[in-house]
């Protein structure tokens, strides 16, 4: 769906589709018609924005063929469905039975992690409709925190360079200019925005910048407004804005049957106190970080908690737990009551659907489509509420 800034810009707001697990094109027109379509007609718009998540495999494939681009494209047009940007953080296999670490490989020091993200480029340019501004691509922020040393940085800065270079040649070829956003990520090489500011130094900031998941920065307890104002002092652009949410618990002693409920096996929670923050979100100190949920659990690490854990926007967990809803709010007020948009591409990215409590999963794909649109529908209303308007085309197949 798309809104109007006040000041004149237009802002892309659609869901993520990582939380579906195809990942070949056959199966990927399949999850359209399953889920896109029903969100879409649920919400009652004519044009629904999905932030595409294609695996290293069929990128490769599309990539490669023309033809095969211009028919997604088309399926897509006849949906009433629309792409500007697409999820480059899972490499493939994101909704295995175990993801956990996984998903920080290939890191930003290897030639797949650069071949991956060039292809998506090359891919999205020819996806994005004719009238949108640009494209953005997100992207994990570097690598796992470990092992890491100069060495492994210097491959990393190099292969940015490269990243930079080559998107430089998908804009010449095509004419369509393409962003990748390193995404920063609770437990990684860049967890908060002044290691965004301190690992991006130098890039071209015309082509790379941040990608600011809400949920993750509300585990690093940064202030929304202090880690936009340290990026924008950096130069150093908000490419994208994934609207999402944490968990939370005040008293996690206290909560421990209720945290229970929600350890799960597919992914990673880390799970961060409040003295993160004033250490300077250091994971490896004492006492106030965990790299998973049932982690923090065991080491007994004092309140409040902050778990990387996204939650549904409008369906906040049961008391006494809760959600980082609050440092949303914050977030795009900061981002959007300013005289422009700080950022003109927004996914809702709850992945994590299908691990959710037994109580609180969807036991249908109706069941998924309808809180995936439900959560579309929050986070329109929240931007509403902020100003802006909605300026959605009629889709003419």
């Amino acid at each position: 769906m798309r809104l109007r800034h006040a000041g004149g810009r237009t802002v892309h707001l659609g869901y993520c589709t990582n939380v579906h697990p195809a990942e070949d094109l056959a199966g990927i027109l399949a999850q359209l018609d399953r889920f896109a379509v029903p969100v879409r007609e649920t919400l009652g718009g004519d044009l629904l924005g999905l932030g595409l998540w294609l695996a290293a495999p069929v990128a490769a494939e599309l990539a490669a063929d023309a033809a095969a681009r211009r028919r997604l494209r088309t399926e897509l047009t006849v949906r009433g469905l629309e792409v500007v940007t697409l999820n480059g953080f899972p490499y493939a296999a994101f909704q295995a039975p175990v993801v956990k670490g996984a998903v920080y490989h290939p890191d930003w020091t290897t030639p797949q992690r650069l071949r991956y993200t060039l292809d998506l480029a090359r891919v999205l340019a020819d996806l994005l409709p004719d009238d949108a501004a640009r494209g953005s691509i997100s992207t994990l922020p570097l690598a796992w925190r470990t092992p890491w040393d100069t060495d492994r940085a210097e491959a990393a800065r190099r292969r940015l360079d490269q990243l930079a270079a080559g998107l430089a040649d998908v804009e010449r070829d095509t004419g369509r200019a393409v962003r990748v956003g390193f995404e920063p990520e609770p437990g990684c090489v860049v967890e908060s925005s002044a290691q965004a500011v301190a690992a991006l130094s130098a890039v071209d900031t015309g082509r790379l910048g941040v990608c600011l998941d809400l949920a993750h920065l509300a585990c690093a307890w940064e202030e929304p407004a202090t880690a936009l104002d340290r990026l924008a002092t950096a130069g150093l652009p908000v490419v994208k804005v994934q609207v999402s949410a944490a968990l939370t618990a005040a008293d996690p002693a206290g909560d421990a049957a209720a945290l229970r409920r929600w350890v799960e096996p597919r992914f990673l929670h880390q799970t961060r106190t409040a003295d993160c923050a004033a250490a300077g979100h250091d994971p490896a100190g004492p006492g106030w970080a965990a790299d998973d949920l049932d982690d923090a659990l065991a080491a007994g690490l004092p309140g409040p908690w902050r778990v990387h854990y996204h939650v549904p926007l409008h369906a906040p967990p049961e008391p006494p737990l809760g959600s980082t809803l609050p440092v949303l709010r914050t977030a795009l007020a900061a981002l959007f009551t300013g005289a422009d948009a700080g950022c003109d591409h927004l996914d809702v990215e709850t992945y994590t659907w299908g691990v959710l409590p037994a109580a609180r999963r969807p036991g249908t794909d109706a069941e998924l489509a309808a809180g995936i649109a439900a959560e579309l529908a929050f986070a329109r209303d929240e931007l509403v509420a902020l100003g802006l308007t909605s300026t959605e085309p009629a889709v003419i197949p």
